[in-house]
């Protein structure tokens, strides 16, 4: 990608205050866009990563935001637009993780990961899509690896990222031809947070042979958000060949 490719440009990045989210918020502002983050609880950490945004020299704010709410989703949109004047780019990035064997998932964790992770980009996309057209802007949904091989351990984050990937090939044929909608699938992401022995079992059994790191995931974002709009509907798994 070109320096500055997205200048002039202006990026909504849910749950953009630490680990993946927050990686991707600053590598949207080095390409040169302005950036609203959203956090629901990383009020500290949110406020951290706008200071670092502006340092970049780009407009930047953190604003609270519960994405299975439409009212705080309308909030954030409006905040968004209120400091930008347009809106650009929509990262639906916001979403629960949860180890859980099947049989033990409650009804209500079931749905509070539904909620969050395929219920939230739905809202947030639907709250932010006059101003995307108007911009004739980008949505980059994250969803998983996860999302496309079964993960026994995980069938309630699985199940909602599967539900991610059809919901924006579905975003994409409905929101054309002003909006292209593309979903970046990250496989296993280190994030320094993981044991060394679980990082080298997967760092092995990758073909790449090391594991994805926060910047791989934010420069496939940033593909789809400098990508021209005939690119639409994709799927694009981040993961080093694990999922092979």
């Amino acid at each position: 990608m070109s320096a500055l490719a997205l200048h002039g440009k202006s990026a909504l990045v849910t749950g953009g205050a630490r680990r993946i989210g927050r990686e991707i918020a600053l590598a949207l502002a080095r390409a040169g866009a302005d950036v609203t983050i959203t956090y629901r609880e990383s009020r500290a950490e949110a406020q951290k990563t706008a200071i670092q945004i502006e340092a970049l020299g780009r407009r930047a704010q953190a604003v609270a935001c519960d994405v299975r709410s439409e009212t705080s989703v309308r909030a954030a949109v409006a905040a968004a637009i209120a400091l930008h004047g347009r809106l650009d780019i929509l990262v639906n990035n916001a979403a629960i993780f949860e180890s859980a064997a099947l049989d033990q998932i409650s009804l209500d964790r079931w749905d509070a990961v539904f909620e969050t992770n395929t219920r939230g980009p739905f809202v947030v996309a639907r709250e932010a899509l006059s101003h995307l057209r108007a911009a004739k802007g980008r949505i980059v949904n994250i969803g998983s690896l996860g999302g496309i091989r079964a993960w026994a351990g995980h069938g309630h984050y699985c199940a909602s990222k599967a539900a991610v990937h059809m919901l924006t090939q579905v975003m994409a044929k409905s929101f054309a031809p002003e909006v292209a909608v593309n979903c970046v699938a990250p496989g296993w992401i280190d994030q320094g947070d993981s044991d060394e022995k679980t990082a080298a079992r997967f760092a092995e059994k990758t073909p790449a042979k090391r594991n994805g790191s926060p910047a791989d995931v934010a420069e496939a974002v940033l593909f789809f958000a400098a990508a021209p709009g005939f690119v639409t509907g994709q799927i694009l798994a981040v993961d080093g060949g694990l999922g092979l």
